[in-house]
């Protein structure tokens, strides 16, 4: 916005990413309003002085008057103050309202204390009861005040990856067979509906990982060892590209219901399937139409910034497998990346309390989404120690 000055009220600085899967603290910022008082005072400066006639009053000597100039621009001061104090209360309210918040009566403190207190007081009640909530922000422009909230997903630097090599030993596991066709038609949802790139697309991220490691491979001197290599990359293309044919296949979706509600649990494993698929379909069932990018910061976001990000698409990802040489192989390049970035894209909403109405946006969709691949990843990882 055009000449207008933003004061930051929360956790908004931007942290570091240093490794995969490592948890980076939150830290806090707050930064004060100008708590300079403002008032109306009287100018130093005096008119010209005028002779009079020698019977005028003493009284009327010693009276001193405002140049007309000044008087005019004090009055102008004091106006302003009045409206922008008007205006940040108006934003208080809504903002109180959207997030069900009963602000501290400030109105009987002088300016600016009042405005400082408020502050400081829907802060600490918007930390301690909006879950995703990272700052506010006051903006004074020259038309009004008022407050942005800023909400966001934290993903803590992980890597979001679902594994699909396990999904394929399932499916061929007698035992654990209708598992896999609920898994199936979880990971069809994530594939068709929630977009979750698919590392055999050209187009992705993990697609060029694996196509630059092996590259590498195949310049390495060791045919030995290479041997056993282009091996590991030719199964993980093989199976990758079998899985992508069964997840995309749309009638995964269409018998998703009936799979869940058909399925007879045995043990405990059966019992984590079944609870994730709930889910699953509960999500597709709530938000059918919604990815996990629509809340993607924008690009043109980032354009002012003097560091690069860590986008969506590179963290959230099916891949092969999350074990062995191969992987690790190529999470060490992906982490090397990624401490060279200064941040990461996550999830953001942004509410504007002024005197349009206040947008319904939320990050329930990405709360439960998130849980829901946490929850695969750790399942399908876990797999192999759990077959006989």
């Amino acid at each position: 916005m055009n000449d207008a000055q933003t004061y930051y009220i929360g956790n908004n600085q931007s942290t570091r990413t240093k490794t995969a899967k490592a948890v980076t603290p939150t830290t806090q910022r707050i930064c004060q309003l100008d708590a300079k008082t403002q008032r109306c005072k009287r100018s130093s400066e005096r008119q010209t002085q005028i002779s009079t006639c020698s019977n005028a009053s003493n009284g009327f000597l010693r009276t001193s008057f405002l140049p007309k100039l000044q008087e005019t621009k004090t009055v102008q001061a004091c106006q302003k103050t009045v409206k922008m104090q008007k205006d940040f209360y108006t934003s208080l309210s809504k903002l109180a309202i959207h997030y069900g918040i009963v602000p501290m009566q400030t109105n009987q403190f002088e300016y600016p204390n009042n405005i400082a207190l408020a502050i400081w007081d829907i802060k600490e009640k918007l930390q301690q009861n909006v879950l995703n909530w990272q700052e506010i922000r006051l903006v004074q422009d020259k038309q009004k005040t008022y407050f942005i909230s800023e909400e966001k997903y934290n993903t803590g630097t992980t890597l979001y990856y679902i594994p699909i090599e396990p999904l394929y030993q399932m499916l061929h596991d007698q035992k654990r067979n209708r598992n896999a066709q609920l898994l199936i038609s979880i990971c069809s949802y994530l594939y068709h509906i929630a977009d979750i790139p698919y590392f055999r697309q050209e187009d992705t991220y993990l697609y060029w990982m694996y196509e630059m490691h092996k590259d590498w491979m195949e310049q390495d001197d060791e045919e030995r060892e290479n041997e056993m290599y282009r091996l590991e990359f030719e199964k993980a293309e093989w199976i990758g590209d079998y899985m992508e044919q069964k997840i995309f296949n749309r009638i995964n979706l269409s018998v998703f219901e009936q799979r869940i509600n058909s399925f007879k649990r045995c043990d405990s494993f059966d019992l984590e399937c079944l609870r994730m698929a709930k889910n699953a379909f509960a999500l597709y069932t709530e938000y059918p139409n919604e990815t996990i990018f629509r809340n993607a910061p924008k690009k043109e976001d980032h354009e002012s910034e003097e560091y690069e990000t860590i986008g969506m698409e590179k963290y959230i990802s099916f891949i092969s497998q999350t074990k062995g040489w191969l992987y690790e192989s190529i999470a060490e390049t992906i982490n090397n990346e990624f401490n060279e970035y200064g941040a990461m894209e996550e999830p953001t909403t942004c509410k504007h309390f002024d005197q349009a109405d206040v947008t319904n946006n939320s990050l329930d969709f990405e709360n439960k989404l998130f849980a829901l691949l946490d929850d695969i990843c750790n399942l399908l990882y876990n797999y192999e120690t759990t077959r006989k």
